[in-house]
């Protein structure tokens, strides 16, 4: 049986609908998608029966609030009960809430395909780490998925297994998942405080808290989400933003209601900042932060109040994660500052290969090492696991061409932990210590270390804060000219040619590139799950990521354009960083890539083999004339 799903490690995706139409907002998916939720719940009992060893896992299914979630997660519930599973179902969660809760039972399956088109649903798998399986355990997944789906009469096996459970079994769960969701809340609840204080010590957190709510006193805060009809409207946002002093306002709040594009970016965000400038308008002056999440609520880019302009306006994704990573840095220089014995172990962080290079300078600014792996979610956090275990402080991680964060110790994406990253770059400010003296607060200690201590005032704004930040022009993930379609099935193959028309082309370019850009050499750096290889010479390395750096004679980076395909899109991405503010120069290099990419797609297979011919012919050439 055809599944014709993208497996990766960052989760199981497919057009669910059963018009095979991906913005089909129906509830149908087909017999045929039947059965396949029947294989996935099989092979997921059989790898986590496995893996802890018990004879009855206990296991938290959710979904976020897809048309199409409510009849997979019935197929799936039906057979994971059938298989000998304990379910406890949440209904509509968030993805951080699953992953925070299903830290106390034994793994968690979660149905979603995150910012995906309403047509899609997907898969996510996780022990009880709180995260995503790595890669190495999501390829054991997939291979046993497969291998059913190929299996003889495998749509009889499906219809058994979706009819395994008792009607009396399946009914309690349905009545338990009330009691289940309730108890969800309270732990993703207690969770996210010890993300964002960075302490366990219920004291250290209630410090933390309590300095937020004496400062939003003093200067009141309002925030506004754009829910989108996304699991967060079933969460925790509105009750502990509200328990913190920090005034919240929610609109498309009915979950299931998605009334308009699912992925939160700036294409997205106008209709949270048209809500912003609204409530502005009537006389709420204290709206200067706003949010929208994805469907799994996991990812939430930011829209702000910019007073100069008194206009709201969408950060992009790549300035969310500095202004967190920003933030995090300064804050745990902050908490150490506070403490006699604090700890030493040296500050990094975990970003994935397209991060902008703005990390870089900001970690650099706090003597913090920056490490990049493969594009995914799973990759970064296993990354970040591996540095700890060197001895690093790993506080914060995340892809920053996708925008979000994610904040240690959770393994996932969080709208809460980057709202609250904002929220204390603007609340910890310059305070008195015992003896009189200033302790500085987070924007002042960016300010000093990054030698910019003339731009720090005492009332600053996030519009202050951004525009400290080392300016650098990306091409945005959502953008068209970010997408291509190829038809070369082999990517490895792909990049080769790649190289090859580059290499040509730097040859007679490079006078060109200098003249303009300042750039005098390039280096290529390839990344495969936590695997970064800088310096590299041959670029074929499959579906990982390939970057290409481009520095200046006194060998500064100036530039780099990226490729990979993608794991849950049919899809090949690229993208581009360029160091300054400078679009022209983005959107050259960006297209010289493109162009590129194109040209090595459309060679005809009968002319490569007919050159690889040639180029063997001149090796035994050679060779004979030895």
């Amino acid at each position: 049986m055809e599944h014709n799903m993208i497996l990766s490690a960052s989760g199981w995706r497919k057009v669910f609908a059963q018009s095979g139409n991906e913005e089909d907002g129906s509830k149908q998916i087909g017999k045929t998608n039947e059965c396949l939720c029947a294989l996935i719940a099989k092979t997921f009992a059989q790898y986590i029966t496995q893996k802890t060893e018990k004879k009855s896992p206990v296991v938290a299914v959710a979904k976020d609030t897809r048309p199409t979630g409510e009849k997979i997660a019935d197929i799936i519930l039906r057979t994971l009960c059938g298989c000998g599973i304990k379910v406890q179902y949440l209904g509509t969660a968030s993805a951080p809430e699953v992953m925070a809760y299903a830290r106390d039972l034994d793994g968690f399956l979660y149905i979603s395909a995150s910012h995906n088109p309403i047509g899609h649903n997907g898969i996510k798998f996780g022990l009880n780490d709180g995260g995503v399986i790595p890669g190495s355990e999501a390829k054991k997944l997939a291979e046993s998925f497969t291998e059913k789906c190929n299996a003889v009469n495998v749509k009889d096996h499906a219809r058994m297994l979706i009819n395994a459970a008792s009607e009396k079994d399946i009914a309690q769960i349905y009545k338990n998942s009330a009691k289940f969701k309730k108890a969800s809340l309270e732990a993703y609840s207690s969770f996210i405080k010890t993300v964002i204080s960075g302490s366990e010590n219920s004291k250290e957190r209630d410090a933390l808290f309590d300095r937020i709510r004496q400062s939003v006193q003093e200067t009141p805060l309002s925030i506004v989400c754009d829910m989108n009809g996304s699991s967060r409207a079933c969460c925790i946002d509105k009750d502990f933003i509200s328990e913190t002093g920090i005034h919240f306002t929610s609109f498309n709040d009915i979950p299931g209601e998605i009334v308009h594009a699912i992925i939160p970016e700036p294409e997205n965000l106008v209709h949270c900042a048209k809500k912003m400038e609204e409530l502005q308008d009537i006389g709420m002056t204290d709206v200067r932060l706003g949010y929208m999440p994805d469907c799994d609520g996991d990812r939430g880019n930011i829209v702000y109040w910019n007073e100069k302009l008194k206009k709201a306006l969408p950060i992009p994704a790549q300035e969310v994660f500095a202004l967190c990573v920003l933030s995090e840095l300064s804050y745990e220089t902050w908490k150490r500052d506070d403490k006699k014995n604090s700890d030493d172990s040296p500050l990094a962080v975990s970003v994935n290969c397209p991060t902008s290079m703005r990390i870089e300078e900001i970690a650099s600014a706090f003597g913090a090492s920056v490490f990049r792996a493969e594009v995914g979610e799973a990759n970064v956090v296993n990354l970040a696991r591996k540095k700890r275990s060197e001895g690093y402080c790993v506080r914060i991680l995340g892809e920053g061409s996708n925008g979000g964060n994610i904040t240690y110790p959770s393994s996932v994406r969080d709208p809460l932990a980057t709202i609250f990253a904002l929220v204390k770059l603007l609340t910890i400010r310059d305070s008195l210590n015992k003896d009189s003296s200033v302790k500085k607060g987070l924007f002042h200690l960016w300010c000093e270390k990054s030698g910019q201590e003339e731009l720090y005032k005492g009332e600053f704004t996030l519009a202050d804060i951004i525009a400290t930040l080392p300016k650098y022009t990306t091409t945005g993930v959502s953008e068209k000219r970010a997408v291509l379609k190829v038809q070369t099935e082999d990517k490895g193959k792909l990049k080769l040619r790649f190289q090859k028309f580059f290499q040509n082309e730097w040859a007679k370019r490079k006078d060109e590139l200098e003249e303009k850009y300042g750039i005098v050499f390039y280096d290529a750096v390839t990344t495969n799950g936590l695997t970064e290889k800088t310096g590299t010479l041959d670029w074929n390395n499959g579906t990982g990521g390939l970057k290409v750096r481009f520095f200046d004679k006194d060998k500064n980076p100036l530039a780099f354009i990226w490729m990979r395909p993608s794991g849950t899109e049919p899809v090949f991405r690229i993208l581009c960083d360029v160091k300054g503010d400078s679009p022209n120069q983005e959107a050259s290099l960006l297209e010289w890539e493109t162009s590129l990419i194109q040209k090595a797609d459309s060679v005809d297979k009968r002319d490569e083999d007919l050159e690889e011919k040639s180029e063997m012919q001149k090796y035994l050439e050679e060779m004979n004339s030895k």
